[in-house]
């Protein structure tokens, strides 16, 4: 559907939708770019060349150059491609049926049946243009067409072309991998239709889940062009300070907020030739100090010359031998054990709290750390000041392209006012540092920082003045909502906030979201407060994940004291907690993200709606540790199984169990919200926000939605069961796998107690029994292994290493 004109409260606005879209090139970018459009349901037409020459296997088979399969075989081998990519591409392999492979030669005229066009081509003006070219010729007025050029000029792309063409084209640079980085940067020409420019900024945050930001045509953007100057700019003060490659990155990574990968680790994530090109692009197009700034070193042209790119080629900054990974020295291009950067600074900062706090503390520093950390972090603060207006029109935009395309947890603008912008300048000016002169008159009239709150809301100085930052009524700020409306109630573990509209939040909030007795203690609390003054409950937070399930030390260290009484009364009140979020009179919606292991998806298994975010890596992970589920998560997964069978249709009940059997014993975890629902941990009913920052505004929509309809909680009912026939049929395969060597004799004693508490006991097949008396052999079961020291050790294990024992 094309876009037409729509008259909305006195205002013109352009109203489009896309239901179909093209993607014109199938590389790892085009077909990454496909599969995010599969995965929020767009069916997709990916093209590219038509082969040159036949392949040996395509001879065999009898194939000329004339068949369909050899003419789209290139776009159908980046289309299959992304099956066995990992990170992967698609959230559902079922989503692969929503892309359609082709080519340029036979199929550019089915381009009049899409919304949108996105060219993915080589990054080559004159290639560029010969496809718009053909595009113009094909596609229906109205449609929208985009370039995901990482720096070519989007004004020069679009030289040429029918005026329609021109009001629908801008850029729409993805950051790799599409499904999993945040940041979209559109990019519009002088001739693109506001209202084209608006419904993509909206688009892209609403339905592709995007942080977007809209740039300026200029070399390489907001992301690229910041984010490459100051990787150059730190392998300049490598080489100047004498710094190795793993020293740098010690301190480039978490502690200053940075990823885990930091700066040389994300050159050969990226790989050493895709950083050049991006780099020589700016290189090319600018003059003065800037050029030097982004001239690649002599050292890392020699590795391009050696083809030590990175990750894809084996060795690049580091290289791993057996388990232990090397650092190049670039001086002498030899390998040597990776160190890191240790000096009093790193140690003080270790104890501050807070990116912003550690940052301060490291940046000052008199010593090594200290020294790169300032070096490396002042010229790209005094980058980005000059370049505002230049690339982006407000320090908002450019360090949320910082945040979202790089994973900084602090922008620029914001780092400096984590380290203080006065300080800082003083320092600066100290130093012979020119500071622009929009930022020393900011000083000199009493503005001191980049942001400030006031009740709550977020400011921005800009062009002399503080403005609102204007953000998405569907974005929901917990530490800011707090601010406004208070806490209702709060222990050390959780939460109870008004979210407004007469819905609560319960936050959880103890060290990675770990379920105690503290979190338990507030679900009671929260269910009787909301069942009293409230219309419904969203259980969600912002922290880094959902959680990584129950306090796994408490429970070890109750189990190693003999205190079996007391994880006995734990576990109950834990499985009672979950009996009220499921009978509430009041709707309780889950609203799960990240990791939502083990206790985490119990929390949100037996709720009314689980509204789940696109990057929900939910699964029953206790055999990991030597457990089964204890909080109801065995009897939840199982009844969710059974309610999604046909109603009035006869089934299996053994393949039922089966199916909860393997999810548990395998601690199988959903790669996705979707993969959740495929496993069960979702119904159909239940909803997947695709943008994360929309995830408890969905949620409480979904409370809203609920009470409105006249919710009304379950009625309790029996539960059939395969009881001892299929105890033992659930056995068979862990028997024989323990025959096999697969399993330790351990292993087996898990899965016992594991089919017993599915199978219900020692009942007849089909005898329907109480939700109670499940929970207690769930409960009984989970207590004997706890009191087991082998399950003990698993559990020390995975406190200590971080990963499964398997004794």
């Amino acid at each position: 559907m094309s876009i037409h004109s729509k008259w909305l409260k006195g205002e013109k606005k352009l109203i489009q939708q896309i239901k179909k879209a093209a993607v014109l090139g199938s590389g790892v970018m085009g077909s990454g770019i496909a599969a995010h459009l599969a995965n929020i349901g767009i069916p997709t037409l990916l093209l590219d060349i038509v082969p040159r020459e036949i392949t040996d296997a395509e001879k065999a088979k009898g194939l000329t150059l004339e068949d369909k399969a050899v003419r789209n075989r290139i776009s159908e081998s980046g289309k299959q491609k992304l099956l066995k990519q990992k990170p992967a591409p698609l959230t559902s392999k079922k989503n692969l049926a929503l892309i359609e492979a082709g080519n340029f030669d036979d199929d550019m005229e089915r381009l009049k049946d899409v919304d949108w066009v996105i060219e993915v081509v080589v990054e080559n003006l004159a290639i560029k243009k010969q496809v718009f070219e053909k595009v113009d010729q094909y596609r229906k007025k109205g449609s929208i067409i985009s370039s995901n050029t990482s720096g070519i000029s989007v004004e020069a792309m679009a030289e040429g072309r029918s005026e329609d063409f021109q009001k629908h084209f801008l850029g729409t640079h993805f950051f790799n991998p599409p499904r999993y980085l945040k940041l979209l940067e559109v990019i519009p020409t002088k001739h693109t239709d506001p209202g084209v420019l608006s419904f993509m900024k909206h688009f892209g945050e609403d339905v592709l889940g995007k942080g977007v930001v809209e740039a300026k045509d200029t070399p390489n953007f907001i992301a690229n062009r910041i984010g490459t100057y100051g990787l150059l700019v730190t392998v300049q003060e490598m080489l100047k300070g004498g710094y190795s490659v793993g020293e740098v990155d010690s301190i480039t990574g978490p502690m200053i907020g940075r990823p885990k990968s930091a700066t040389f680790r994300t050159l050969d994530v990226v790989g050493l030739d895709t950083f050049a090109h991006v780099a020589n692009n700016v290189y090319e197009q600018v003059e003065g100090t800037e050029k030097k700034v982004f001239e690649v070193p002599a050292f890392m042209k020699a590795m391009l010359e050696k083809g030590w790119l990175g990750s894809k080629s084996g060795q690049g900054f580091f290289l791993k031998q057996g388990k232990e990974i090397l650092e190049l020295d670039p001086k002498s291009l030899e390998y040597g054990p990776r160190k890191k950067l240790k000096t009093t600074a790193t140690e003080l900062s270790k104890q501050e709290k807070g990116t912003a706090n550690k940052m301060k503390a490291l940046v000052y520093a008199d010593d090594r750390a200290g020294h790169l950390l300032w070096n490396i972090l002042s010229p790209v603060l005094i980058y980005s000041a000059e370049l505002l207006g230049n690339i982006a029109d407000d320090v908002v935009a450019i360090d949320r392209a910082m945040k979202w395309g790089f994973g900084w947890e602090l922008g620029p603008f914001e780092s400096w006012d984590a380290i203080g912008l006065e300080r800082s300048v003083k320092k600066m000016e100290e130093s012979g540092i020119e500071v622009p002169a929009w930022i020393t008159s900011m000083l000199e009239n009493g503005v001191t920082s980049f942001y400030k709150e006031e009740d709550g809301d977020l400011f921005f100085y800009d062009k002399g003045e503080y403005k609102q930052i204007q953000e998405n009524p569907k974005i929901i700020n917990i530490k800011r909502l707090k601010k406004k409306n208070g806490v209702i109630k709060k222990n050390s573990g959780a939460s109870l906030i008004d979210l407004g509209d007469g819905v609560a939040l319960l936050e959880f909030h103890s060290k990675s979201n770990a379920l105690g007795l503290d979190i338990i203690q507030m679900i009671n609390f929260a269910v009787d407060e909301v069942e009293k003054n409230y219309k419904g409950l969203v259980i969600g937070n912002q922290g880094k994940n959902f959680s990584v399930g129950a306090n796994l030390a408490m429970i070890l260290m109750e189990a190693q004291d003999d205190n079996i009484y007391e994880l006995d009364m734990v576990v109950r009140h834990f499985q009672q907690g979950m009996m009220k979020i499921k009978y509430s009179s009041k709707p309780v919606v889950a609203a799960p993200f990240g990791m939502t292991l083990g206790g985490g998806s119990e929390v949100c298994l037996p709720t009314s709606h689980i509204q789940a975010a696109s990057e929900t890596y939910m699964g029953l992970v206790e055999v990991g540790v030597g457990l089964i589920p204890g909080g109801g998560g065995n009897k939840e997964l199982y009844i969710k199984q059974l309610n999604s069978m046909p109603s009035g249709v006869e089934f299996d009940l053994q393949k039922v169990a089966n199916k909860v059997f393997e999810s548990i014993a395998m601690a199988k975890v959903s790669t996705s919200g979707e993969e959740a629902r495929d496993n069960n941990f979702l119904n159909f009913a239940d909803g997947i926000s695709v943008n994360g920052d929309h995830l408890l505004y969905d949620a409480k929509q979904a409370v809203l939605s609920l009470y409105e309809k006249g919710y009304k909680p379950p009625v309790r009912k029996k539960v059939p069961v395969v009881g001892e026939t299929g105890y033992a049929t659930l056995l068979l395969g862990a028997q024989a796998m323990m025959y096999s060597g697969y399993i330790s004799e351990h292993d087996l004693k898990i899965a016992k107690k594991l089919a017993y508490v599915i199978a219900g006991g020692k009942v007849p097949y089909g005898t329907e029994v109480d939700e109670q008396y499940l929970l207690d052999l769930e409960r009984e079961a989970f207590l004997s292994l706890v009191a087991d020291p082998k399950s003990q050790q698993r559990m020390q294990h995975m406190l200590l290493k971080g990963k499964p024992l398997r004794n």
